[in-house]
C-alpha cells in the first residue's frame, strides 16, 4: 500500500485535556502527527483540532475512527480529497548582511510576505499560505542562513456551505443514547 498524509479535522469539546487524550490516542497506538494545530471555533464551547498524519490507507481509517470513539469529539471530517482550503503561517528569522538584504526582501515580496522585525544580523519574515508556498520559501532562503524558523502547522475548512460532513462522528448526545 502506498503512504499518504492526510488531513483531518476534528470539532471536540472545548475543555482541558482533550488534546491530551486526542495526542495520547495517536501516541499509544504508534502514528506520528506531522502537523497538528488547535484553536477555539465560532463557538467557545467547541475547539477545531486539524491534524496532518501519513500512513497507508488502513492506518489512515483507523485513525479516522479512533478520533470517532473519543467521546469529547463531535465530529470528524477527512479533507483530503474533497474541496478545502489551508493555510499554515511560518515565522523566519533569515540572516541578513546589508549586501543581501536586498534579495532577501524581494523574495519575501514575490511570496506575500510580511517584515515583522528588523536587526543588525537578521531579518524575520512572516509568510502564511498552503503547506508547499511555505517549503519552497524556506528551500530559497536556506542559502542565506535561517537562524530560527516556527509554524503554526496546518489549519483548513472545506469550502463553500456543508452540512454534516460524510465521515462524521457522532455527537456525543447521539453517543450516550446509543449505549
Amino acid at each position: 500500500m502506498t503512504e499518504s498524509k492526510q488531513v483531518i479535522s476534528a470539532v471536540v469539546e472545548n475543555r482541558p485535556g482533550v488534546l491530551a487524550h486526542i495526542s495520547g490516542l495517536f501516541a499509544s497506538r504508534g502514528y506520528n502527527i506531522d502537523s497538528l494545530a488547535v484553536g477555539e471555533t465560532e463557538n467557545p464551547l467547541y475547539s477545531r483540532i486539524t491534524v496532518v498524519a501519513r500512513g497507508d490507507e488502513a492506518i489512515l481509517e483507523q485513525i479516522r475512527k479512533q478520533l470517532a470513539k473519543v467521546i469529547d469529539v463531535i465530529r470528524v471530517t477527512e479533507l483530503s480529497g474533497q474541496n478545502f482550503v489551508e493555510r499554515d503561517l511560518m515565522l523566519i528569522k533569515v540572516n541578513a548582511p546589508a549586501a543581501k538584504r536586498g534579495e532577501i526582501l524581494e523574495l519575501a515580496e514575490v511570496f506575500e510576505g510580511k517584515i515583522v522585525d528588523i536587526g543588525v544580523k537578521h531579518i524575520m519574515i512572516e509568510i502564511s499560505g498552503p503547506e508547499q508556498k511555505i517549503e519552497a520559501f524556506v528551500e530559497l532562503v536556506r542559502p542565506y542562513g535561517i537562524h530560527e524558523l516556527v509554524r503554526t502547522g496546518r489549519v483548513a475548512m472545506l469550502r463553500g456551505v456543508s452540512g454534516r460532513p460524510a465521515r462524521a462522528a457522532e455527537s456525543g448526545e447521539e453517543k450516550k443514547s446509543k449505549n
